[in-house]
């Protein structure tokens, strides 16, 4: 049994390999004329100059962690130093997945702006090929860090089952290096690209009245540059923590069977299905000339995700017991194919997630028409409109994560909720492959524009633009979800060696826990908000400044100075990302081991439900107000009563004022508090040994 691991790397190689190719096959692809080569260059030196400097300031924190994870854990029981070794592989693996995936996607957007000239269907073919990498790097380098260490663990360091809970607790580690570099990612790409896309949009389109991407526009380069540093390095990271989260999780709560390693190899060796699973995945994407890029991308994920449901069942009646087995002292026998029904379940709550957003947030659907309707008395009810939306979109999602939870729970226990969210993550290699084509497309509509492309091509990028938007909801959708999953495992997970038995809510210890968790988020997405806003400001007054002191620059015989933007945004992102990592990191060790491990119970508690809650109203919020903005653009929008509501006119601006209030909801704040509650999650789970018979500083004195 034990010889199956090594499946585990073998798979991340072949990962690696089909990125390879598909890395090469897009630099091999034409990348147009010398003006559009220029532009591409621009965005390209700008997304890697800001993540170099972003992770220069990550290594600075990391190496901290570092230490102070390998000190704390030197006289261990059951977590050795080297929990400081797995924090640093899975801190670099992230890092290194987010630079290979935006590497290859600064190199996509210009050659499918030149496949557009084409064609749809080869821009696609390119878009999408950008796209795999960043799934593929994501997938490979995450599983194959994961099993390189463990194998390292268990057969050199750790041998022997009686040690199996150092090998886990110690690769609590990687997941906690993961979820800091997602957490850093998400907030500062989001701060970036938000205060270009702010500027860029309020004084150039509302102000100046300039069309999208118009080159004239100094903050645009910019805000090609945060697609490509928000949603796929940020993205990436975001997915990549999620799935490590899941894989571990479910291996820590394998502990609890008395039979074998089974249910804690189980985990990775689905992981490994999954990755084939995305690569089948993406060799049905392809659509023809006038078809629907949307249908081609479902065809894509849809088949993946029914080959892994069928695949999961095969392993699981593989590998698991004939005869079953129970979860800590529990009376139901859990079978092969009870984990192979909480693995579908998982895989239904993630479509099915994914499927409301994309109702809620698609152009010419019933959410998104009303709330452009709205613009017809003005930005302040158009606001309104997406707010209400946004709260509206709360309950579904969440009443489809109940049942999941419920669902698994009762087939399989605590492993089958934490197996449930391993299945919603199983095919995340072709999951970001969809996801990271959108700000491909959305970057090469930019270029078309900038390079005075035919009409037709600008058309061909917006086509498969609005598809990414759709598909980057839906993202964010499947995200949120995944996470609430995700953080009950880990959270399950951090009870035993926590020797936690159960939370009593009447205790004053650990309602205040509850209480203290339920404001994390909202102060989270205050200091994520404020940041975004702060920038924003700075960057309008740069884009006026320019308008006014540029000679000629409104008439288009000079040029603006994009590199200016660029260093704003990036000074001002990494200069405001710290404090939010910081509150992720802090808040769980100082209830641990100030209030006591009941007290963070309640934190993991309170910072889940309202942080999954938040994550949802924010990210729909922001993803309708957009899809309602591009409503007007084209022939205008046309109201119920038949009404046509004009592109430039004040209808269309009121949509522009909602569209950027809601930027940094769907692209900063709300992207980011799903990794929020994972990495509180993942500190907790880190610290959880360390507070064994630990009552806490404040309960000892107050003597509770």
């Amino acid at each position: 049994m034990e010889n199956i691991i090594f499946t585990v790397p073998a798979a991340a190689v072949i990962a690696l390999a089909y990125g390879a190719v598909k890395a090469k096959q897009t630099a091999d692809a034409p990348a147009g004329d010398a003006d559009m080569q220029d532009i591409a260059r621009q965005i390209q030196e700008g997304a890697m100059a800001f993540l170099k400097r972003e992770y220069t300031v990550i290594g600075f924190f990391v190496a901290v962690v570092a230490v102070i994870l390998a000190v704390i854990n030197l006289n261990g029981a059951e977590q050795s130093p080297v929990i400081a070794l797995s924090f640093l592989v899975g801190a670099a693996a992230s890092a290194l997945a987010g630079y290979i995936g935006m590497r290859v996607a600064t190199l996509a957007n210009v050659r499918t702006t030149f496949a557009a000239r084409t064609g749809l269907a080869p821009a696609l073919v390119v878009a999408f090929g950008g796209g795999t990498v960043m799934g593929m790097a994501v997938t490979g380098l995450a599983l194959l860090g994961l099993g390189v260490l463990f194998i390292f663990y268990s057969m050199v360091l750790f041998q022997g089952d009686d040690q199996m809970a150092v090998v886990l607790n110690s690769l609590t580690g990687y997941s906690m290096g993961a979820s800091s570099i997602a957490l850093f990612a998400r907030v500062g790409g989001g701060i970036f690209t938000k205060a270009a896309d702010v500027g860029a949009d309020l004084v150039g389109k509302v102000e100046a009245g300039l069309p999208e991407d118009d080159p004239r526009n100094p903050a645009v380069i910019a805000d090609n540059v945060g697609d490509n540093v928000g949603d796929v390095a940020g993205m990436g990271a975001d997915l990549f923590e999620s799935y490590v989260g899941a894989i571990i999780g479910t291996m820590v709560l394998g502990l609890g069977f008395q039979s074998g390693t089974a249910p804690i190899l189980l985990p990775m060796i689905i992981a490994a299905a999954g990755i084939l699973a995305s690569i089948a995945g993406t060799l049905v994407v392809r659509t023809e000339e006038g078809g629907d890029a949307h249908k081609a991308l479902d065809m894509g994920a849809y088949g993946a995700a029914i080959f892994m449901a069928l695949a999961t069942f095969g392993i699981a009646h593989q590998m698991w017991p004939a005869e079953g087995v129970t979860y800590m002292g529990s009376v139901k026998v859990i079978l092969w194919w009870h984990v192979g029904v909480a693995t579908v379940i998982g895989l239904i709550c993630g479509v099915l997630v994914g499927m409301i957003t994309s109702y809620y947030c698609s152009m010419g659907k019933a959410p998104v028409n009303a709330i452009a309707e709205q613009c017809k008395t003005g930005a302040a009810t158009n606001i309104i409109a997406g707010l209400a939306l946004g709260m509206e979109s709360t309950a579904i999602p969440t009443i489809v994560i109940v049942v999941g939870v419920i669902g698994s729970f009762s087939i399989a226990g605590l492993y089958g909720i934490a197996i449930a969210a391993l299945g919603m993550l199983s095919t995340t290699g072709i999951q970001l492959a969809v996801d990271a084509f959108g700000p491909i497309a959305d970057n090469a509509g930019g270029i078309a524009e900038m390079t005075h492309q035919d009409p037709t091509v600008r058309e061909r990028t917006d086509a498969l633009d609005a598809v990414g938007n759709t598909t980057a909801a839906i993202g964010k959708g499947f995200a949120i979800a995944s996470a609430a999953m995700t953080a009950l495992a880990l959270f399950a997970s951090s009870h035993p060696p926590s020797q936690i038995e159960g939370l009593d809510l009447a205790t004053p210890m650990v309602m205040s826990g509850v209480f203290l968790g339920g404001m994390l988020p909202f102060v989270f997405s205050s200091m994520a908000m404020r940041a975004v806003g702060e920038a924003a400001m700075e960057m309008i007054e740069e884009v006026r400044r320019q308008f006014r002191e540029i000679p000629g620059l409104l008439e288009g015989t000079a040029k603006p100075d994009t590199a200016r933007c660029v260093d704003i945004s990036t000074s001002a992102a990494l200069k405001q990302m710290v404090a939010p990592g910081l509150l992720a990191i802090i808040s769980p060790v100082a209830v641990g081991f100030v209030m006591g491990p009941e007290s963070l119970g309640g934190l993991l508690a309170g910072v889940t439900v309202t942080g999954v809650l938040l994550a949802i109203f924010m990210s729909t919020s922001g993803g309708a107000w957009d899809p309602a903005k591009k409503s007007f653009e084209g022939g205008g929008f046309k109201c119920a009563d038949g009404t046509i509501l004009e592109k430039g006119s004040e209808f269309h601006d009121a949509a522009v004022v909602g569209d950027t209030v809601g930027d940094p909801f769907k692209d900063t704040a709300g992207p980011s508090l799903n990794i929020l509650v994972k990495l509180i999650s993942v500190v907790a789970l880190v610290i959880a040994p360390l507070l064994a018979g630990n009552a806490g500083l404040l309960a000892s004195v107050l003597n509770f």
